[in-house]
């Protein structure tokens, strides 16, 4: 179904579409994209080593199809599971697998103790792959960070790695 390029200095492959961009705090100019690509790509991948953003690839045609991440939420010190989708690509299964690789990967890989995700309110299905990969409901949180400010609350999943590995670990 989907494969994960390798952690390439490239970010998603989403054209403004928005269906997407309308989860991803809008569309962006080129001077703003420029800005994320160096910052929130380029730069954090040299600053936190296996943290990123990756593209993510049909696996039948090696066609982009969105991108994944695990990284900080933008001025906190969580690290959060994140995807987005082009919309041809949703419901096929992607993003719930990309998301599964991704948890496995921070906590297997990565030790990592703990990762959250966040999903608009009204993106459903955005926090149903969050729950399907094992991550638990735990309310609403806003965040003071100008990319996600103006969202207001936000559904807020977590999941220990303890938890996850004596569950999940030897899947």
């Amino acid at each position: 179904m989907t494969a994960i390029s390798p952690p390439a200095r490239r970010c998603g492959p989403c054209r403004p579409v928005r269906p997407v961009t309308r989860y991803l705090g809008g569309t962006k100019d080129r001077v703003k994209t420029e800005e994320m690509l160096t910052i929130r790509c380029l730069q954090y991948y040299d600053d936190h080593p296996g943290l990123g953003i990756w593209m993510t690839l049909d696996r039948s045609s090696g066609s982009p199809v969105g991108f994944h991440l695990l990284n900080h939420i933008q001025g906190e010190s969580f690290i959060q599971i994140g995807f987005a989708l082009v919309k041809a690509a949703w419901g096929r299964g992607m993003g719930t697998e990309m998301a599964a690789a991704l948890l496995r990967y921070g906590f297997v890989e990565l030790s990592l103790p703990s990762i959250v995700g966040i999903a608009s309110l009204d993106n459903r299905a955005s926090q149903h792959v969050l729950e399907k990969i094992g991550l638990h409901r735990r309310g609403e949180r806003a965040f003071p960070h100008p990319a996600y400010a103006s969202e207001g609350p936000m559904a807020w999943f977590e999941r220990d790695s303890r938890d996850w590995l004596a569950e999940c670990g030897s899947m």
